[in-house]
């Protein structure tokens, strides 16, 4: 996460400082108490002075701490929420960046669920460590210390076993459950792209009647989620009454301890304030600890496939000495070119032709030969297995993958639309085009008074894929 947020260190250095500031105001408030409990508590029949300034001292403590929490979360939220911004990039900008390949086999659902809960966990991270652990970390340290400093070890001993004894309790049991929450968003994963693919072909489910079927596969797969999802809160529940337990023991052990320390005059009604407010200060976080801890696993789970897809590695990536591709008098030509798409099946085999400027070549064949293939591998978008590809007499393995792409036109065999404007999605190939050029390229392809017969002309949004628009 470091790289996401090293942009604001010096953010949450500040955050931090707040932090410290709040927690040591916090722990200064039952000190204050004790003293205040202890001016209270007089003789019988002596004169009780009123400890203002205590008393101003409280409040000014309880302030200090609200306030200063209100300051850290108002500095970390620009870190939190650029770490957000700058993994959404990173990821859309490498999902382009990977071939081909990976692009026909992927779940587009599943990918959109993957990177929702990708960004979401980041900023849960960011919040469980500054606001959750780290803060209850140093509240545990300042509180050892006092009660150290003022008190019998056995005090602090109780203290110190209850949460090692809560906290191994709690990593062992969420340890053992945490395969249901793995389980969990597999299969939400899986149950979003089920209902995304069927939507993206609403038209086809309609016209095989096969609503019942999609229905059918996508309450299977959320039937299996809802089974998971039971195991996962029954789990839960029980780990929530155990901590309760662990707490329940620790808090009564001090309460006794302490009690009896009054009664035997070695300790003040204040001491005994001081002590119960302080273990209850640090419990009280604590026992939210169990659940800080169960979410930041859930987060490092969600952020397991979007930190496995930023490590798939890139398949075509342009050399260190690739130029821009020049071209004046265009040719084309494959040379001795073999490609296939798995070892078991060979698709291009020897293929051979070149193409002068100005020349037309139609490659013909039965489903499956290859001819997209030599469309695709033309626009570099897998490697060939031996030969080569010219363009103008350069190899395209070794010029730049952007000018490659920029230098040709392609119709494609699919119709391709994006959901916006008929004016956005012809100004796709060249968005800095002019509107008066859009309408040239639109009568040259004699659609310019169709589009101008619609309603909202050029603005006119064309949806998803194209769909309200007639394929032809």
């Amino acid at each position: 996460m470091m790289p996401y947020i090293w942009d604001y260190r010096g953010r949450v250095l500040v955050a931090l400082a707040c932090l410290v500031i709040s927690k040591l105001a916090m722990v200064g408030v039952p000190v204050v108490l004790k003293y205040i409990v202890d001016g209270l508590d007089g003789a019988p029949g002596q004169t009780v002075v009123l400890p203002a300034m205590l008393l101003l001292a409280y409040g000014l403590l309880r302030f200090i701490n609200s306030g200063f929490n209100e300051l850290r979360d108002a500095i970390i939220a620009r870190v939190r929420f650029h770490a957000m911004n700058r993994l959404a990039v990173t990821v859309l900008t490498h999902l382009h960046n990977l071939s081909l390949r990976y692009h026909l086999e992927r779940n587009t659902g599943a990918i959109s669920r993957d990177l929702e809960r990708g960004m979401q966990s980041i900023s849960s991270i960011l919040n469980y460590l500054v606001f959750n652990i780290v803060p209850t970390a140093a509240e545990f340290l300042l509180v050892a210390l006092i009660l150290l400093s003022q008190y019998d070890t056995m005090f602090a001993s109780i203290i110190f076993f209850n949460v090692i004894f809560y906290i191994g309790f709690t990593l062992m049991v969420t340890e053992w459950r945490m395969h249901y929450r793995h389980e969990m968003n597999a299969l939400d994963s899986d149950a979003n792209g089920r209902a995304m693919d069927s939507l993206m072909n609403y038209e086809t489910v309609k016209y095989f009647n096969n609503d019942d079927h999609e229905i059918t596969r996508y309450r299977d797969t959320m039937g299996r989620w809802e089974e998971a999802a039971v195991r996962s809160q029954s789990t839960m529940s029980m780990l929530n009454f155990g901590q309760a337990a662990i707490i329940a023991l620790g808090v009564t052990g001090i309460m006794l301890l302490a009690a009896q320390g009054v009664v035997d005059g070695e300790l003040t009604l204040g001491d005994l304030v001081l002590i119960n407010t302080m273990m209850l200060q640090l419990l009280l976080p604590l026992g939210f600890l169990g659940i800080i801890y169960r979410s930041l696993k859930y987060a490092l789970a969600d952020m397991d496939m979007v930190t496995k897809l930023l490590q798939r590695p890139i398949e075509i990536v342009d050399r260190d000495d690739a130029c821009n591709l020049e071209v004046e008098q265009a040719s084309v030509e494959f040379r001795h070119l073999g490609f296939h798409y798995n070892v078991d099946r060979r698709i291009l085999e020897d293929v051979s032709f070149k193409l002068e400027d100005g020349e037309k070549l139609a490659i013909v064949g039965p489903s499956g030969a290859g001819k997209s293939t030599i469309a695709r591998l033309l626009f570099r978008f897998y490697d060939i297995d031996q030969g080569q590809i010219l363009i103008s007499g350069q190899d395209i393995a070794g010029v730049d993958q952007q000018s490659l792409r920029k230098a040709i036109g392609i119709v494609p065999q699919d119709t391709v639309l994006f959901n916006d404007s008929i004016l956005y999605n012809i100004q796709y190939a060249r968005p800095g085009a002019s509107f008066e050029e859009v309408r040239e390229v639109a009568r040259l392809a004699d659609i310019d008074r169709f589009i101008e017969s619609l309603p909202e002309g050029y603005d006119t949004i064309v949806g998803e894929r194209g769909l309200k628009l007639s394929g032809g």
